[in-house]
């Protein structure tokens, strides 16, 4: 279910139509229930270290669906970026963005955010973790001004190869999904 290939295609808007026409995902999502006085923040009841802070208010949901770029360098696969592409809904309607290296998601129209990790919960083994990200920068006014706080949850796929790679250099890009919830701390 992954692609392996020698070069890496930088980001951009057109190339993310090839990702989605490549995709075949067949995993089912446990959607994220809503936490009890905050109804659209999901349950985080089993990895709290993920909950945003107190204070901060979800001001977008969205599903994520690309690949995660891995490439090999000799005796391992190292993580590079993900390649995705941000929807309103679950059923891939209404694109809101891209997310690729930084991590960075950026919105149709040019607002964007870039984030770090400060938290991780690995509820399966086989999917990427579970995050809670800080924003480092916010740029442009739309959807992704002062967002504050990330979550990257309920995922699906995204791990890299276990066999290895053919050659130095060798990238895979390996299929996920995940749902992404951004928060604002300020108003």
């Amino acid at each position: 279910m992954f692609s392996i290939s020698g070069t890496m295609p930088a980001p951009h808007w057109s190339s993310h139509g090839t990702v989605l026409a490549t995709l075949v995902l067949i995993l089912l999502v446990t959607p994220a229930r809503a936490t009890p006085g905050r109804e659209h923040d999901p349950d985080l009841s089993d990895c709290p270290n993920l909950v945003a802070p107190e204070g901060s208010k979800l001001v977008l949901h969205a599903y994520a669906e690309g690949v995660q770029i891995y490439r090999w360098d000799g005796t391992a696969w190292r993580f590079v970026a993900p390649e995705a592409l941000l929807f309103a809904d679950a059923r891939g309607k209404g694109v809101v963005g891209i997310h690729y290296a930084g991590p960075t998601w950026e919105a149709r129209r040019g607002s964007r955010v870039t984030g770090r990790v400060l938290e991780r919960y690995t509820p399966a083994t086989n999917a990427i973790p579970w995050l809670l990200l800080e924003a480092t920068s916010s740029e442009g006014p739309g959807i992704f001004h002062r967002v504050s706080f990330i979550q990257r949850l309920n995922t699906v796929g995204g791990l890299a190869p276990t066999l290895p790679g053919g050659f130095v250099g060798a990238v895979a890009r390996v299929p996920y999904t995940a749902e992404y919830y951004f928060y604002r701390t300020r108003p």
